[in-house]
């Protein structure tokens, strides 16, 4: 085939010269460029190399424009538009092949524009060409290598352009390397622009749903934004796991972008709600397990009545799972005590968060008419009335309903139990202030507090406590349940402590005639601690049924001492509340506390530590020294971090030794006991470390703390983070990481303690 010559040239690259100066101007007008283009290309059939090459040449200068000027990237899109387009006289197969060659061959090239032009081609002709073009497996196979190499290129823009390029082939399961390409450069990318372009083309899969999910980490709101927009167009809610569903709405509707909690409502709404769930919003609540990620289930409730998309149809209510008898299905008699239907966890919690916000929307109404006036406050006042109208047409009709329900459920077993919260919960927006309701729910209210522990046995035939053993009800928001419906009916000041305190006087004697088994020990230990978790003083516990110090001495002691191990470690949780309360903590107290932390396993340990920080802390270091007649100063700074710790293992209560000295000691101890396992993975080194921590960040309160030895503390705690045994403890890793990033800004003090900690450490390191 005979090469072009120059004069053959010069005339069409003048006329395609012309017709890219016009396209330049406006997208309007690519359609008729593109056919005057198609009939300069057959006009000039005959000899095919003239346009071809006319073409390349007539283009060369938008390789070396380096500005991304609007103009620019219309002559891009008109030129792919062109090679993609299908002219109806002739075959546009050669012209394409020929054409991506050229562009490929540009891509290489040094200079960083001509490669950024050339892929940037390429990527529009990949995004715009039909599917039934046709176009050789070989020549896809080199673009494909082409982009993939393109894809790690030192421009950011040019990685841009590549990874969209791919983006077409990457659901192709035959090119499982783009997505694997995709993975490895996501987490590496610095760009966000580049990472932006990589979330938006991953395709759906098992493996890219846990790189995009991630992303809604990412430190860019564009990124995460982009990872919501993938979320909802390529994942359907069935295709995610429970965890998966419930990590994407707790970050997105937390997220600080206002931006990003829209797209993540969006997505909640648009996508999960209405076209997954048919628009009902309890097949969401159940399709997110609300039972396990309650926290979850409550934000996407929320969300959605602020949204007002929940509302409430005429004649459905809680009143509707109290049927009469004629009303009581016959199918449900098994599954059921008379007159109640049983809830599913996602209902109770659906019709919790409709009264919550009922209740909140009628207060702020009705606050906003106490505070206008005239026709404002009137409508105000009409929106307060019609939720709090509609507040009471769902909640149960009388008290009794209402107690009813919360037996039934809890008589129904522990599959239930998350429901019976819920309906505890629920006491908080009725109202007791008639005596008749009063005197119904405060009997309810007894019962609850003298429930005992659920337990089960094991194969051995012994008791084991099913729940935290150290809450009532073995749960903390069970616990907080209860206290909220308690106090709810006895809010008189003074009356909830006094309920409790009758019932501890009960519970407590089998403990005093030692007839109690370790069960009964307990529950009467979590009823009182919820009295003293609650109470505001301990004058507010004083003068009641039974005096504090009584259950001090014939309770909280000898609990402490107890053979199991389960008893000690509440006894010696309340033991550290109960301290919280007093002036000034009793003698007895400290001594028994400061026992069980050298003498106790692990889980009595912790807790033991956690409460002596807890007193320290609060009635100041010197203070607790006092009780127990130790008024020399502390000689912790006498033995550092190379000297041999001091052996507390055959310490006592007695011991001379001081708190922080003793604590501190702890901290030097390399070989406690861990053999009885704790919750949380937790360490009596985790609990010292988070302590100190908690002291040096507050050190400006405590004067009696010289602040020389903040160094030797702040050193320790950063030996305590680089050493072996810390690596398995992710909690106190993450205590103290925050730690280090905040303790140097809060004074120059702390600042120079800092520096003269890490020299300290620095030392250490290099004599170990």
């Amino acid at each position: 085939m005979e090469k072009a010559t120059d004069e053959e040239e010069k005339p069409v690259m003048l006329r395609i010269a012309q017709i890219l100066d016009e396209a330049r101007a406006s997208n309007a007008i690519h359609n008729r460029k593109c056919k005057e283009l198609y009939a300069l290309r057959s006009k000039t059939a005959s000899s095919s190399p003239i346009f071809f090459t006319s073409f390349c040449k007539t283009l060369l200068p938008l390789f070396a424009f380096q500005r991304r000027a609007a103009s620019a990237e219309r002559i891009v899109r008109f030129v792919s538009a062109f090679a993609t387009g299908r002219d109806p006289d002739q075959s546009d197969a050669a012209f394409l092949d020929e054409f991506l060659r050229f562009l490929l061959t540009a891509s290489t090239a040094s200079n960083r524009t001509a490669r950024f032009r050339a892929c940037q081609i390429i990527s529009e002709i990949i995004m715009q060409l039909p599917d039934d073009a046709e176009v050789s497996s070989e020549l896809w196979d080199e673009v494909i290598d082409c982009m993939m190499l393109r894809a790690g290129d030192k421009i950011p823009v040019i990685r841009t352009v590549a990874v969209r390029a791919l983006s077409r082939f990457a659901s192709d399961c035959e090119n499982s390397d783009i997505v694997d390409l995709f993975l490895e450069m996501l987490p590496v990318e610095q760009i966000v622009e580049v990472r932006k372009t990589i979330v938006l083309s991953l395709p759906p899969s098992n493996a890219t749903a846990q790189a995009i999910i991630d992303c809604t980490l990412d430190v860019s709101e564009s990124v995460r934004k982009a990872a919501y927009c993938v979320l909802a167009s390529k994942f359907p809610l069935q295709s995610l796991s429970i965890k998966h569903r419930t990590l994407i709405l707790r970050r997105g509707l937390a997220d600080r972008s206002l931006a990003v909690s829209k797209e993540c409502l969006k997505l909640m709404k648009d996508e999960w709600l209405n076209k997954c769930c048919n628009g009902d919003p309890l097949v969401l609540l159940k399709y997110l397990d609300v039972e396990t990620y309650e926290m979850v289930g409550e934000s996407v409730a929320g969300a959605l009545l602020k949204g007002g998309e929940i509302r409430v149809p005429e004649g459905e209510s809680i009143r509707q799972y109290i049927l009469s008898n004629s009303e009581r299905a016959e199918e449900d008699s098994e599954r059921c005590t008379p007159n109640i239907q049983l809830m599913e966890a996602e209902v109770a919690l659906y019709w919790r968060m409709i009264c919550r916000h009922l209740q909140i929307e009628a207060h702020e109404k009705g606050s906003d008419a106490a505070s206008t006036m005239g026709t404002e406050a009137a409508v105000y006042a009409a929106e307060a009335t019609d939720n709090n109208d509609l507040l009471e047409r769902i909640l149960p009709a009388t008290i009794s309903d209402y107690i009813d329900l919360v037996k039934s459920h809890i008589d129904a077993g522990s599959n239930y139990r998350f429901t019976c919260r819920q309906l505890l919960l629920l006491g908080a927006m009725l109202d007791f202030s008639d005596t008749s309701n009063r005197k119904v729910a405060s009997t309810f209210v007894l019962e609850l507090l003298h429930k005992p522990f659920d337990h089960e046995v094991d194969e051995y035939g012994n008791m084991v406590v099913i729940g935290d053993g150290i809450n009532l009800g073995g749960d903390r928001d069970w616990a907080d349940a209860v206290y909220g419906l308690a106090s709810k009916v006895h809010a008189a000041s003074g009356e909830f402590e006094e309920v409790v305190l009758r019932v501890v006087e009960e519970l407590v004697l089998p403990c005093r005639e030692r007839t109690a088994d370790f069960m009964q020990w307990m529950h009467c230990l979590a009823v009182f601690g919820l009295c003293l978790e609650k109470a505001k003083s301990h004058q507010s516990i004083k003068g009641r049924a039974i005096e504090p110090v009584e259950l001090l001495q014939s309770l909280l002691l000898p609990a402490a001492k107890h053979s199991h191990l389960d008893v000690q470690r509440i006894a010696v949780r309340c033991l550290g509340l109960f301290g919280l309360l007093e002036k000034r903590p009793s003698e007895e107290l400290v001594k028994q506390l400061k026992l069980s932390f050298v003498k106790g396993p692990a889980p009595i340990s912790i807790v033991a530590c956690k409460a002596l920080f807890d007193l320290g802390m609060w009635h100041q270091p010197q203070e607790v020294d006092r009780t127990v007649g130790q008024n020399m100063s502390s000689q912790f700074q006498d033995y550092g971090m190379t000297s041999s710790p001091l052996d507390i293992s055959d310490m006592d209560g007695n011991s001379n030794l001081k708190l922080l000295d003793l604590l501190y000691a702890g901290l030097l101890k390399d070989d406690w006991d861990n053999s009885v396992a704790s919750e949380e993975n937790e360490s009596v080194q985790g609990a010292l470390g988070e302590g100190f921590a908690k002291i040096l960040l507050l050190s400006e309160n405590y004067q009696s703390i010289p602040a020389c030895l903040n160094p030797l503390l702040l050193s320790k705690l950063i030996t305590l983070y680089f050493s072996n045994e810390s690596k398995e403890l992710q909690r106190l890793k993450q205590c103290l990481s925050v730690f280090f990033e905040h303790y140097p800004s809060l004074s120059a003090n702390h600042k120079e303690s800092s520096e003269i900690g890490w020299k300290c450490c620095q030392i250490y390191f290099l004599l170990v």
